[in-house]
């Protein structure tokens, strides 16, 4: 929560052409324990003031010579840092009340001043400003945290691939659909799966083998595992060659969830464990 230091440090700009309204709300601001409070009698001034110092809060006179508060208000728009503009308009026409608000003011004083709605209102829109910008603080901060965390998972993925790789015989990926997004070896022949579209992906692995060479039981155990979507460590899947010698695959595997903990996918690798007869 802000406390009242926080809101009297703020940085206010008066912008009027009567010396006398400034010399008033000057006098008024410091009374009030402002410590932070500028002003300029020159329209033409301000953009380039707040985008020197940018302000938590610019008094704004609308009716002045050579450039009225309107057209100060569409400098800012285009001029601002942010996409909140800190404008409170003073004013001695209530036509004006409407069309400032439409022009992005975010509220408005009426002349001649009441010193105590004046007081009330700059100090509810500080406030509302200064809890804006600890708002935007938070979320870049928070897109940072986002950024470096997605950076971390990135490189960690990319480590955990290359650790399976190397320390397996084959490994494999499948999205949410279960179809194969990356394959090694001969986990698609385990699983019964046609060769033919998966050939350059998995050209270490045969073709040709027959179906009936699998456990079929075997295979049949590691979809279901698969399709409940449950992890499985060191399951063991045999073959009979063609020359009689059997294979032997440890192959361990999991489920994979993104942040909202939605299923997008599986991942597994194996080894060959084979003994001739």
């Amino acid at each position: 929560m802000l406390n009242t230091d926080d809101i009297l440090n703020a940085s206010i700009l008066i912008v009027d052409d009567q010396e006398s309204n400034v010399s008033l709300l000057e006098q008024m601001l410091s009374g009030a324990g402002y410590t932070r409070v500028t002003s300029t009698m020159n329209p033409r001034e301000v953009c380039e003031l707040r985008r020197k110092n940018g302000y938590d809060l610019i008094l704004l006179d609308l009716q002045m010579p050579g450039m009225d508060g309107f057209q100060v208000m569409e400098g800012l728009k285009t001029n601002a840092t942010d996409s909140y503009l800190p404008v409170l308009v003073i004013t001695a026409q209530p036509s004006h009340k409407l069309r400032a608000l439409q022009a992005g003011a975010k509220d408005f004083i009426d002349k001649p001043f009441d010193l105590l709605e004046v007081k009330t209102r700059i100090h509810n829109m500080l406030e509302v400003r200064l809890l804006y910008k600890r708002l935007e603080k938070h979320n870049r901060i928070l897109e940072q945290v986002v950024e470096e965390r997605t950076e971390e998972l990135r490189e960690s993925e990319e480590r955990y691939r290359g650790l399976t790789e190397l320390a397996s015989d084959w490994y494999w990926e499948q999205d949410e659909k279960m179809n194969f997004t990356k394959v090694s070896g001969p986990v698609l022949e385990m699983l019964g799966i046609q060769m033919d579209s998966f050939a350059e992906d998995a050209s270490n692995t045969p073709s040709s083998n027959s179906a009936s060479d699998w456990n079929e039981e075997e295979r049949k155990l590691l979809r279901s595992t698969i399709a409940a979507r449950q992890p499985f460590l060191d399951f063991i899947f045999t073959r009979v060659k063609a020359d009689g010698s059997h294979q032997t695959f440890r192959v361990s595997g999991e489920p994979m969830f993104n942040r909202s903990s939605r299923f997008i996918g599986y991942r597994g690798i194996g080894i060959e464990q084979t003994a001739k007869k």
